[in-house]
Formats: structure tokens, sequence, C-alpha cells
């Protein structure tokens, strides 16, 4: 295996061989639920139809129809942010390896491997407060948990961290 080897595949990658010094699921935060999503949606289609209703009362009918455009706009951003949901990355650690396995939103994975004795973590902070969380092996660099929030971040970059401690310090059974 080398230092970072990269596979792309539409199949779910081969476990990990216990024992898992680490193995975490990231996925993007979204903090509407599907109900909190339908009231949303509710409330600006009443407010925009009635809106709507006004107008063409009025005699402006055609605001009705952008009124309708707009809710339609407004669910087809929420549906593509959904979409945008399904994407997540996981992180596992074992003996002889450390994989970090991507699947975007239309599903396809991509894995990438480090050799567990080698990686190292950059966590990188900017003055705006916000981190960048790298794993480094051999010249080569590769991004991970940038899903989570910058506090959540340091977190996982200290977890990762004693991980990768633990997993070189253990001794063969």
């Amino acid at each position: 295996m080398t230092a970072a080897t990269v596979q792309t595949a539409d199949a779910p990658a081969a476990p990990l061989a216990p024992p898992l010094y680490f193995n975490a699921l990231l996925t993007p935060h979204r903090s509407l639920s599907r109900k909190g999503f339908f009231i949303v949606i509710g409330i600006v289609a009443t407010v925009n139809f009635t809106a709507g209703a006004f107008f063409m009362a009025k005699g402006a009918w055609p605001v009705l129809g952008f009124c309708g455009l707009e809710v339609l706009l407004v669910w087809w951003a929420f549906r593509a942010n959904y979409r945008a949901a399904r994407a997540h990355e996981t992180v596992q650690l074992s003996d002889g390896e450390l994989r970090v396995r991507r699947v975007d939103a239309k599903g396809r994975a991509r894995a990438f491997s480090f050799q567990p004795y080698w990686v190292r973590l950059a966590l990188k902070e900017n003055p705006d407060k916000s981190t960048h969380l790298h794993l480094l092996s051999h010249g080569r660099t590769l991004e991970v948990a940038s899903f989570l929030s910058a506090p959540e971040r340091k977190d996982f970059a200290r977890a990762l961290e004693a991980a990768l401690v633990e997993q070189r310090t253990a001794r063969p059974a």
C-alpha cells in the first residue's frame, strides 16, 4: 500500500480489519426536519398566494404567477439542499490503514488510504475563526471533516490524533 492511494468506486469499499481505533461518519448538518420543511413551504405558499390573490383582485393578475413561481423556486432550493445532504464522509483507522471514504450527493464514492504511521494532522486556523483539517503524508494532503463547524472540527482533530497515538503505541497481541 502506498502512502496515499486513491480508489474511485461506486461499490462500498471492504470494511477495515479489526481492531478499529477510530470510526467516524461525518454528514452535513441540516437543522430543518422534514416536518419543518413542510411547515415553512406551507407558510411561504400561503403568504405568496394570499398576496397574489390580493393583487389579482386589484387588477394586477400577473403578480399571482410570479408568486407561484417564487413558491416553486423556494421548494426547488430546499430540494437541492436536501439532495446535497446525502453526501457523507467516513474516517476509519485500523492497524494498517487510515481510510477516508467520501460519497457525494449523487452516490459516487472515492476512497483515500494512508499508512497510519506516516500520516500527520494539520489544523489550520484562519483569522476569521474558520478552520481546515488536512491529513499529510509523503507530500500529499487531503482535507477532511469539511462538513463540521470549526469547534467540531477541532474536537474531531483531537479525537483522531488521540486514536493515531493509540494505534502507534498499541502492542500486537
